[in-house]
């Protein structure tokens, strides 16, 4: 039996618990030390059981045990609270373990049993349990069918849909919308339309059902018919059946639906708006957005996407600075599509504008900023303009070397394709003045910190790096790049090779040799070079060192003339390069 003395001295015994819950879980034991010494036993149970109850709900299974198991007196909630709260933290065994030491299980002891064994996937211990119930409510059947339903043992719901009682303990709306959005969902369309009209009162998550299923194998009009029938609409049965006519194109019949319906949705309008500029110019969709008050930023936002796509760059620009609201999507959208329509400095421009507002950059930003830059030294190079251009370029190289650190230093951790971009950016900057400014140094900080970030190092940033070192002739570099693609894929012969002329160009034969003896070793044999032309509706194939074809001595005499004339004009240049041009080595 309970005392006040006793009920005080356990709850002092388990620590306050704040759940973060509701206030009504987060108990002190000052509070309830009063409340049991003003109470009867009966309180003192309900207070424990709270507790127990908020044990649970807060993951804290062995303080639940412990009090529990410290409790004098139990009662029947007392029961299920321990069973409930073993399946909601994933202990099944324990809850089905604690069934048969229940002294007077209650219906809703069972019915805990059958739903946490369901939600668990455990359909087999759920019928075993209601196999053996004696008495049944509604919320037993419907918890097995929905059980039976959700694993699409429809024929398993259906037998047990039939036996189900009539009348106050039978079948409710609940049986009914199961089975029939079951069947929907099977595609048992017949049954499932037949069923609906069975219903007593046919409610709008059924009749839901039933047209996305009809929507889903484009009986559209059949869709159309149930939705203006059904007795009962909700904000989803307008959603669905709108959704419906734009996939099918109806998008006139659509636009005048969603006109109708009561409550608007903003994601369906986002996607008609952006059916609508697919089928047309985006000004119209721009004109009907402004005259209808149902847009929100996103869909704003599709129609810069509409202008940008359609090439009409200007009223891109003029809608996004007229905007009295901006939101970070909506500026990567501006700085993605400036930097695709060759106006990468009002890219950059913006990307600095963003800085100096509460807009705060994410991922998508840097990557697109970041990409901008890697391109804008390329422009300078093709002009090959004067000492100017060169300087543009290295500056802008330099605002991705800026942007990528204070990218590290915020919120935002850098994705592989940002450090691609970097790369990217050094890359052509490296280009400048045949490669006096190369940034190898730093590219390799940019892998070293891929590597601090957690990020695996694609082969393909390898490869990049393999690449800048043949042209930079950087053999330290070089080495360590191909010694890491080679780690990833064994058998890219390319790979041995680019390493050996990266020797060869600073004279370290040894090492090619060695190079070359490695390859041979490891069984990694050169891909033969090949080319093939097609003439007089036939074709022919070269490859590397093959003499076999019929016409060889015609082919390899110009080419032998035009060998001699690339090694004169290559005076002073990289014989191992020209060499390399040999196919017939």
């Amino acid at each position: 039996m309970f005392t006040a003395s006793w009920c005080v001295h356990l709850l002092k015994r388990t620590r306050t618990v704040s759940l973060n819950l509701n206030s009504s879980l987060c108990f002190s034991t000052q509070t309830l030390s009063t409340q049991c010494q003003l109470s009867s036993a009966l309180p003192y149970l309900k207070l424990l059981n709270s507790k127990l109850s908020g044990f649970m709900r807060g993951g804290l299974v062995e303080e639940a045990e412990n009090l529990f198991d410290e409790m004098p007196d139990r009662n029947v909630v007392t029961w299920n609270t321990m069973i409930n709260g073993y399946f909601k933290n994933g202990q099944k065994e324990k809850a089905f373990g604690l069934l048969g030491s229940i002294p007077n299980p209650d219906i809703y002891t069972y019915n805990t049993m059958i739903s946490g064994l369901v939600q668990s996937g455990d359909l087999f211990g759920a019928r075993k349990v209601f196999d053996k119930m004696d008495s049944r409510d509604v919320v037993t059947w419907n918890s097995i069918i929905a059980g039976y339903v959700h694993k699409g043992m429809i024929d398993e719901a259906m037998q047990l849909f039939h036996e189900m009682p009539l009348g106050m303990r039978g079948r409710d709306t609940v049986s009914w919308i199961v089975m029939v959005s079951g069947l929907a969902k099977e595609g048992r369309l017949v049954e499932a339309h037949e069923l609906y009209e069975q219903m007593p009162l046919k409610d709008s998550h059924a009749s839901n059902s039933l047209i996305a299923a009809y929507i889903r194998i484009g009986e559209l009009g059949r869709a159309e018919n149930l939705f203006h029938k059904a007795e009962q609409k909700d904000y989803d049965s307008w959603r669905q059946l709108i959704n419906g006519l734009v996939t099918c194109g109806r998008l006139s019949d659509a636009l005048s639906l969603y006109l109708e319906a009561p409550e608007k949705c903003h994601t369906t309008w986002n996607l008609l708006l952006l059916k609508l500029m697919e089928n047309g110019a985006p000004k119209p969709v721009h004109a009907l957005l402004e005259k209808l008050p149902y847009g929100d930023i996103v869909s704003w936002t599709n129609i810069i996407v509409g202008y940008f796509r359609a090439g009409e760059v200007g009223a891109a620009v003029s809608l996004f600075y007229s905007m009295r609201s901006l939101d970070v999507t909506l500026c990567n959208v501006m700085i993605c599509g400036l930097g695709e329509n060759d106006l990468k400095e009002e890219g950059v421009k913006l990307f600095m504008m963003m800085k100096e507002s509460e807009l705060s950059p994410d991922k998508a930003t840097f990557t697109s900023i970041l990409t901008i830059c890697s391109e804008l030294p390329a422009l300078c190079l093709g002009e090959q303009v004067c000492a100017q251009s060169i300087k543009t370029a290295l500056n802008h190289t330099i605002e991705a070397l800026e942007m990528f650190e204070e990218m590290r230093f915020s919120d935002v951790k850098p994705n592989e394709l940002t450090f691609i971009a970097v790369l990217s950016a050094c890359s052509h900057a490296g280009l400048v003045e045949k490669g006096r400014f190369g940034l190898i140094d730093e590219a390799m900080s940019f892998i070293d910190q891929m590597r601090a970030d957690g990020l695996e190092v694609p082969v393909s940033v390898w490869g990049a790096i393999l690449g800048a070192c043949r042209v930079h002739r950087n053999v330290e570099v070089g080495a360590v790049a191909a010694e890491n693609v080679l780690a990833i894929e064994p058998n890219r012969s390319g790979t041995y090779m680019i390493l050996a002329e990266i020797y060869a160009s600073v004279g370290r034969l040894n090492e090619v040799e060695r190079v070359l003896t490695q390859m041979k070793k490891n069984g990694v044999k050169k891909q033969p070079g090949c080319s093939w032309i097609e003439m007089n509706d036939g074709g022919s194939v070269f490859l590397s060192g093959d003499k076999s074809h019929l016409e060889f001595d015609r082919i390899v005499e110009p080419l032998e003339v035009l060998h001699v004339d690339v090694e004169l004009m290559s005076v002073g240049s990289d014989q191992n390069l020209v060499q390399s041009c040999w196919h017939s080595g």
